[in-house]
Order: structure tokens, then sequence, then C-alpha cells
């Protein structure tokens, strides 16, 4: 069983450096998977580099996934959210289909994991932070991602030392729902990533959001841990294992985590959808709940309470001073 490809893997572009894709021009191959090959490119109409991502041929001839493919890129692109990667393009281009998008300067959180490790809980519930924040706007547009994984989170540099980090997740254009509708994978076949699949994705039942969160309570899992919460040696023993195994807990790899980090992981990958967190802001708020106030960083003097000012009982408040007074503006007039 293979998750990320259909049963006959598609042919895709290649060896297309320096060629012109519907006023782009493709500048450099920088990702490849089973369904589509990512390049940096130019707009040759703006004079910007973005990243324009290919199609297989065959995904275009297959009326079903096309139109899908368009209806979901606009929703996509719809969706103004800082952590959303945004979408500037999609059509196609001699019978390829194309995504045109931002070009983000980094990695993805699949390499931050491989080269980190495990994270401090401070850090793992920063960046879950913006992931649930992408995921519920999505949600609330009725788009539902079905593939969140730590290689579909583009990781660019923040904006301080308080927040190093600057998440994007991206494909939204391609969710993998558009491949079963059209035909495209085998019966029986998982769509999606085997690691981070919920248990409804598995058993083939109607999805929405609370999918999603139950891969973003894996990619936590994994942040924490250095690991997926289930490894298993065959893709059936994986398969069985998000079904019916209970999450292994955290406190055996970070004995260091508050034990009510563990109950809050547990909730986001319970079996049954309805026994999740509402959304999945929801989740990562809870998580924060679990570990307690955030510690002083050293980085400048903590922050200590204002003192309330004593007044003899029964004196009048004090009038504010006129420049914090409320402004009020005179109505407008033609």
């Amino acid at each position: 069983m293979i998750p990320d490809e259909p049963p006959s893997a598609p042919s895709l572009p290649a060896g297309l450096v320096g060629r012109k894709v519907a006023g782009y021009r493709l500048e450099k191959e920088i990702g490849r998977g089973g369904m589509a090959v990512v390049y940096r490119a130019k707009d040759l109409r703006l004079g910007r580099t973005v990243a324009v991502k290919l199609l297989a041929p065959e995904l275009a001839r297959n009326e079903v996934f096309r139109q899908r493919f368009m209806h979901e890129s606009e929703a996509a692109a719809g969706i103004d959210h800082p952590h959303i990667i945004p979408v500037f393009e999609a059509g196609e281009h001699d019978g390829i289909l194309y995504l045109a998008m931002r070009f983000v300067e980094g990695g993805d959180l699949r390499a931050l994991i491989n080269r980190d490790g495990p994270v401090p809980i401070e850090r793992a519930t920063r960046l879950a932070l913006q992931i649930a924040s992408a995921l519920d706007a999505a949600h609330d547009h009725e788009l539902v991602h079905r593939d969140v994984k730590p290689g579909n989170v583009l990781v660019a540099a923040g904006t301080d030392s308080e927040h190093p980090e600057h998440l994007y997740l991206a494909d939204f254009g391609l969710t993998k729902k558009s491949l079963s509708l059209s035909g495209l994978t085998s019966v029986g076949q998982i769509v999606g990533t085997l690691d981070y699949a919920a248990p409804e994705q598995i058993s083939g039942k109607p999805l929405d959001g609370r999918c999603d969160q139950y891969s973003l309570g894996c990619v936590v899992y994994e942040l924490l841990a250095g690991t997926p919460p289930f490894r298993r040696e065959s893709d059936l023993a994986l398969l069985w294992a998000h079904l019916n195994d209970p999450p292994p807990g955290l406190l055996g790899p970070r004995p260091d985590l508050p034990e009510a980090v563990e109950a809050v992981v547990a909730r986001a990958l319970a079996k049954e959808p309805g026994e999740r967190y509402p959304s999945c802001l929801r989740f990562v708020d809870e998580l924060r709940a679990a570990i307690g106030p955030a510690p002083w960083s050293g980085s400048g003097p903590p922050t200590r309470a204002v003192p309330a000012v004593a007044r003899a009982p029964g004196a009048p408040v004090p009038e504010p001073p006129a420049w914090a007074g409320p402004v009020v503006h005179p109505p407008f007039r033609d």
C-alpha cells in the first residue's frame, strides 16, 4: 500500500528548468512528491519569485479531479490568513495543471524536526498554535486539509527573538479528497500519509475538521517525542494502530513534561471524532494551560504586576487627564 500515490504512479513533469509555464519561468526544482513537482520560478509579469507546483498530466485529463482542483484552489486562495500559504494563481497550461504560490525561503517542519529532534514544550506549543490557527480558518470556510503533516508546513524566518519561526500551511489546492473522488485511488487505499491519518480516514467515514485535529495531534506528539505516536514495521500494522491502539504516553520519551500535557495530546488523538476538542485552537489552548505560565526567558526583566494606587475609603475617583479621555468624531457630512 502506497499512501501518497495512486496504484500506477503518474508521470511527473521533468527537465523543465528554463521553460516558461503560464507566465512563469521555472528556475530550479525544489520539491517532488507522488503527484506533483515544485519549482522556484520567476513571475515574468510582476518580477517576483514564486513557487510553482506542476501536477502530473494524467490528473489534468481526469475531468472530476481537474474541476475539484480548480474549485479547492480558488477556495484556498480566498482565505486571507497569515499562516496559510498565499495562492496567487491556479490554472492549466499545455495540459498540465499548475499552482503558483508564495515562495518561502527556508525548509519545512520535517527538516526542523530532523535537525532539532524533540523540542521544548513552549516551542512546540508556539508552533502548534500557528498551525491550529490556519486549520480553524480553513474549517470556517468548509475546507478540510486531510493531509496535515510536517512536510506540508513551511517554516520561514520569524519577526523577532520571541517569534523566531513563521509557519505556513501548504497544499490546500491538492486535498486528497480530490484523488479519491476522481477514481485515481484503488478500493481500500488510504489517501493521505499513514503516520498522521485519522481513524475515520482509514475506515472511509465522512471527514470534517476533526480529522485535521487528529493529524495535528500526531504532529505535536512528534515535535515533543521526536517520532510520530505510532511506529510499526508494516503499513497494515500502522493502520491497525491508528484504529485500535491507544496513543503511547508522552512521559516515557519526555519525563520532563507536565502530566497534564500527556492527557491533552491523548484527547486530540481520540479514536472517535466526537471525543476530541471542538476546534484545533481549543486543543492548543488546553495544551498551553497544561504547561502553566510561560517561564521568564531571561532576555529582559520579568513582568511584574503594577500595584494599585491606594486611596482613602470613600474618596472620589479622580478624573482622567484630558489626553486619556475618549475621542469623539463629529458626524460625517457631505
